[in-house]
């Protein structure tokens, strides 16, 4: 069976404290030289995932947007899946776009009268600091498609109150570092389009999928090796599935333990595939 690799970045492979990648690359030069495609499915948009990809020297699909968008290098594939080539991709659009998004936000927040602040309305220093990234990384996270990410800015809100809020517009609610609305779309319906894509090339694959967060749960629901990223402060992300692999190790330091844990428990049954 072919493995393929699905994983979320912040506090997953990526460090939740400086955004580091360093103690996952034992795993991540196992992956790849063995071959094993390796999708990064984050709430990050495009141009952040390929700067990423462009440090870790990956060329795999890529999933942007908490699901919002799915983009396939061009001749990936021996097969012409999703739209027509354009800037070097094949692009799934499965998000709303991003001006209805805001729009719907900003009807949430005069409704509630919530103190809302999205990230389209910060400046890039504003999100630096909100995020810990670059002035020019934070660039990169205001440059947004199908999803936005906001909080709070005190007072006592009635969370429960905005989820509603949006849902009643036809929006989704999720959280991962920061609350999101968004489309009808999350990382497990991305998900399910590439890996049938992934069948049709492989025929039998297994499927190993990693996250940290709420946003992550439809993605690891549909994994064959679901594996849930421990928090810095100790804790789990409480998710509800049963089966779900607990990493030993925050951040990439989980990661690199439970990918090479998996890929070894594989290569003992047999079970894998170049």
């Amino acid at each position: 069976m072919k493995p393929v690799i699905f994983t979320d970045l912040d506090g997953t492979l990526l460090s939740a404290v400086d955004y580091s990648f360093e103690k996952a690359v034992p795993a991540l030069e196992r992956v790849k030289k063995n071959g094993i495609p390796l999708v990064y499915s984050s709430s990050k948009t495009r141009k952040e995932i390929e700067a990423i990809r462009l440090k870790t020297g990956n060329t795999h699909p890529f999933i942007s947007e908490n699901g919002g968008g799915i983009f396939i290098p061009e001749g990936y594939f021996p097969f012409a899946p999703g739209e027509r080539a354009e800037a070097g991709y094949h692009k799934i659009t499965l998000g709303r776009p991003y001006s209805e998004v805001r729009a719907a936000l900003e009807q949430v927040r005069t409704v509630a009268g919530a103190p809302i602040k999205g990230f389209g309305d910060m400046t890039v220093k504003e999100i630096a600091l909100a995020t810990g990234l670059s002035t020019s990384e934070a660039g990169l996270a205001m440059e947004r498609d199908f999803d936005e990410p906001f909080m709070f800015e005190g007072g006592s809100i009635d969370e429960a109150r905005i989820e509603k809020l949006i849902r009643e517009r036809g929006f989704n609610y999720t959280r991962g570092r920061f609350h999101h609305i968004l489309g009808d779309h999350d990382k497990g319906k991305a998900f399910r389009i590439l890996k049938g894509y992934y069948e049709r090339l492989y025929g039998v694959i297994v499927t190993i999928c990693l996250g940290d967060g709420a946003n992550d749960v439809p993605l690891l629901k549909e994994a064959d090796y679901p594996v849930l990223v421990r928090k810095p402060g100790g804790g789990y992300e409480k998710t509800g599935l049963e089966g779900v692999i607990l990493s030993d190790g925050t951040g990439p330091d989980g990661w690199n333990k439970a990918v090479n844990r998996i890929l070894d428990e594989m290569e003992r049954a047999g079970l894998m595939t170049r």
